[in-house]
């Protein structure tokens, strides 16, 4: 578990980030005053909101790298890259909101029936991956909360996140995996 402060810590260092890369087109190096259990491989995830709207989330769901690092990168991607939205300008820097979401690893959830699933996921605790063949979608735990879903909506929308049927998840070859985030807001 991370503390407030190390929360606050990411979410200035994804701010500078994305701040420095619209203003110079630059990525930021891992600031010296960086604390070393913030250089744990994590998954994470940015989120950027603009008048309680979303405008940019990119993450690395698997902890492929250090979370400062990954910070940096996702900070600057859902920025420029989230394929949803337009590149966010120096001038709209100001109405947007971050959060960082730290994520635990991923666990496939092992069940005899897929029906299963609806007893063996937790909405407002567990975030979902969907997976099936080369398709997969994510959506963090807090979407689940923010749109009032019930673990059956939960699990139609990750599907469709993954380009998938929204019963993909009845499938015996889709895989379900579980993680849970620690939610840091400005």
């Amino acid at each position: 578990m991370l503390s407030k402060k190390d929360g606050d810590y990411l979410i200035k260092i994804a701010k500078l980030a994305v701040e420095t890369y619209l203003k110079k087109g630059e990525k930021i190096n891992v600031p010296k005053d960086c604390p070393e259990h913030l250089k744990e491989d994590l998954g994470v995830f940015v989120t950027l909101n603009k008048n309680n709207e979303l405008r940019g989330c990119i993450g690395y769901p698997e902890p492929i790298a250090p979370l400062i690092n990954a910070t940096i990168d996702v900070a600057i991607s859902a920025a420029v890259n989230d394929p949803r939205f337009p590149s966010l300008t120096e001038e709209e820097l100001k109405y947007v909101d971050f959060e960082v979401t730290v994520l635990t690893k991923p666990e496939l959830l092992q069940v005899d029936n897929p029906s299963d699933y609806l007893k063996e996921i937790t909405i407002g605790k567990d975030g979902l991956i969907v997976e099936n063949g080369f398709s997969k979608g994510l959506l963090l735990p807090q979407v689940a909360t923010e749109y009032n879903m019930d673990v059956e909506t939960f699990l139609a929308n990750t599907c469709m996140k993954a380009g998938l049927s929204t019963e993909c998840w009845l499938k015996n070859e889709t895989k379900i995996y579980t993680f849970q985030g620690q939610i840091f807001k400005e």
